[in-house]
C-alpha cells in the first residue's frame, strides 16, 4: 500500500478516491438538481436510511475503528432535499450518550433503532433522545458484533450479528425481548438485512463468502445467489434493499459495485467503480437510492430507473438508465443540421 506523507498518512488510494467523488459531485450536481444529492464531512459512514415518509434521511458514522468501544460515533440527519440539518444529530460521549460504532438502522414510527457493536439502541427520531438499550446474549466462546437491523411489518425486530453467523428477533412489544432466530456458518458473516416486500421473509446478504440468503420467519435458510465455480460476481457483500416493485439492489463494498437482481434473476450492474458502498438503501417513496462512501466519507443519493422507462430485454442497459450518468443526446429531428 502506498500512503502520501502530506496527507495525513491516508492511504493515497483514498485520497484519489476522494479527489474522484468531489469532481464526480460537481458534475452530478449540475447534471440532476432536484435528484442527486452529496453529502461530504461524514466520519466512516456505515448506513443511510430514510424515513418511510421520503421527508428525511439518517446516516450513521462509525468514526474510527468498527470494533473500538471509543464512544465516539455518531448519526447524521438530513432534509428531503438530501442536505445535513444536524452533523451530528446524535453524538457519543454528549448528554450521556454512548454511541461506538453505529452501523445498521432501521426507522418504526418515531424511534430510530441503531446496532452498536453488542447493543441495539432506540432514540426518539426527532430529539434524538435515548428511549432504550437492547442488551445481547455473550458468552465466553462467542462474540457479539451486530451489524443490522430490520423491521417487519408485524412490528418485530431483526438484527444481524455478523461475527457470531446469527441473526436475532427482537420483541419491542415485549419490553425488548431478544430470541435467537437462526445461527448457521452458512451465513458466513451475515452483513445487511432487509424484509422481502413481498414474503414478509428476511434477505441477507454475505460479506465474507458473497451469498444472498432467505431466511423465513421461523428460522429456515435458504440460499438464493451465490457466486458460481467459474465466476466471481460478488466479493464482499454489504448492503440489500427493494424498490417499490420489488427489485433487489446489493452492494460490494469491496469490488466497488452496485448489482440490481430483477424477479426473474437477472443481474445488472449499475453502477461501479465506486470507493467502497457500505449498507445501502431505496427510498421507496421518491424511487432514490441511498449510498454512504466509507473510505471516503461522504455518501449520495441519486435516481433510479422506473419500470415504465425500461428497456426491452434484448437491449443493453446503460449507467444512463439508473441516473448514475447523464443521458446521451437525442437525435435531432430529421433535416436538422447536426
Amino acid at each position: 500500500m502506498v500512503f502520501d506523507e502530506n496527507l495525513d498518512g491516508l492511504p493515497l488510494f483514498v485520497n484519489l478516491y476522494h479527489s474522484l467523488f468531489l469532481l464526480t459531485v460537481l458534475i452530478l450536481g449540475l447534471t440532476f438538481p432536484g435528484e442527486a444529492a452529496q453529502i461530504t464531512g461524514l466520519e466512516s459512514p456505515n448506513s443511510f436510511i430514510g424515513d418511510p415518509s421520503g421527508k428525511e434521511y439518517f446516516i450513521s458514522n462509525i468514526n474510527g475503528e468498527p470494533e473500538a468501544r471509543d464512544n465516539n460515533g455518531f448519526i447524521t440527519k438530513l432534509n428531503a432535499d438530501g442536505k445535513v440539518t444536524d452533523l451530528k444529530f446524535i453524538q457519543g460521549g454528549v448528554a450521556d450518550v454512548l454511541l461506538h460504532a453505529p452501523k445498521g438502522m432501521a426507522l418504526v414510527g418515531p424511534i430510530l433503532y441503531i446496532a452498536d457493536l453488542d447493543q441495539l439502541k432506540a432514540f426518539d427520531k426527532t430529539s434524538g433522545k435515548l428511549i432504550a438499550t437492547v442488551l445481547f446474549p455473550t458468552s465466553s466462546h462467542t462474540r457479539v458484533s451486530l451489524t443490522d437491523v430490520a423491521a417487519a411489518p408485524d412490528g418485530m425486530l431483526y438484527v444481524s450479528d455478523e461475527a457470531a453467523n446469527s441473526i436475532y428477533r427482537v420483541d419491542p412489544s415485549g419490553n425488548h425481548r431478544v430470541d435467537l432466530l437462526i445461527h448457521d456458518e452458512r451465513l458466513a458473516g451475515p452483513a445487511a438485512i432487509v424484509i422481502h416486500p413481498k414474503t414478509n421473509h428476511l434477505i441477507t446478504v454475505s460479506r465474507q463468502k458473497g451469498k444472498i440468503f432467505d431466511v423465513t420467519p421461523d428460522g429456515q435458510l435458504t440460499e438464493l445467489e451465490a457466486n458460481g465455480v467459474f465466476t466471481g460476481r460478488f466479493e464482499n457483500l454489504s448492503g440489500v434493499d427493494f424498490d417499490q416493485w420489488g427489485t433487489m439492489y446489493v452492494s460490494d463494498i469491496t469490488k466497488g459495485k452496485i448489482w440490481r437482481m430483477t424477479r426473474d434473476h437477472r443481474f445488472q450492474v449499475i453502477a461501479e467503480y465506486l470507493p467502497a458502498p457500505a449498507d445501502i438503501s431505496i427510498d421507496r417513496v421518491n424511487n432514490l437510492i441511498l449510498v454512504p462512501y466509507h473510505y471516503v466519507h461522504a455518501a449520495e443519493i441519486n435516481g433510479l430507473e422506473t419500470p415504465s422507462v425500461g428497456k426491452p430485454k434484448g437491449e443493453k442497459r446503460t449507467l444512463a438508465d439508473y441516473g448514475f450518468i447523464p443521458p446521451p443526446p437525442k437525435p435531432g429531428a430529421e433535416g436538422t443540421k447536426k
